[in-house]
Parts: C-alpha cells; sequence; structure tokens
C-alpha cells in the first residue's frame, strides 16, 4: 500500500470518529436547528459531486459521480424542508381580535 492511501485512511478514520464524538454529544433538542444549520455546508458536498460527475475520466467515475449527485441533492432538498418545517412550528398564528360586543 502506498503511503499516501495510508495517509487518506487515517485520515478518514480520524475524522468519522471526531464526527461521531461531536454528534452524540449534541442534545435531542439541538438536532433539527445543528441539521438545518449545516446544510449549507452540504451544498459543498453537491458542487464536489457535479465535478465528479462531470470529468469524464471513465464511465465508472461518471456512474459514481451520478449517484454522489443524486445523494448530495436529496441531502440538501431535505434539510432545506426540514428547516422549512421547523422554521412553521415557531411561527405565530392571527392574533385574536380585540372587539367588545
Amino acid at each position: 500500500m502506498s503511503e499516501d492511501l495510508i495517509f487518506n485512511l487515517y485520515i478518514f478514520v480520524l475524522a468519522t470518529f471526531v464526527g461521531y464524538q461531536v454528534i452524540s454529544r449534541v442534545p435531542p433538542l439541538l438536532h433539527t436547528p445543528l441539521m438545518s444549520g449545516t446544510n449549507a455546508i452540504s451544498g459543498i458536498s453537491l458542487v464536489g459531486s457535479l465535478v465528479a460527475a462531470g470529468s469524464h475520466h471513465d464511465l465508472l467515475s461518471s456512474v459514481l459521480g451520478f449517484v454522489a449527485v443524486t445523494a448530495a441533492t436529496i441531502n440538501v432538498v431535505g434539510g432545506f424542508m426540514i428547516t422549512d418545517r421547523m422554521l412553521r412550528m415557531f411561527k405565530k398564528g392571527p392574533a385574536p381580535s380585540k372587539e367588545k360586543a
């Protein structure tokens, strides 16, 4: 195995461990706001997947790029839908009228 592959694997394992530790310590009440706040960051994966899909290296890279574009798009759209639902939960209804009979 080359040194680059071992180094990249080390970074991947370390990032997975740190990500799990960070997410597992977030209280359940904050999961939805945290996800909606990081939805813009998920757009970066969409841009990266578009670059991978359009690289035209071979058929496999194009197919994997298409799958990545599909998954990233579902992630971003789902995040916006959850954010919209969360914001609608906090919206106040119409104020009651104060008319006296």
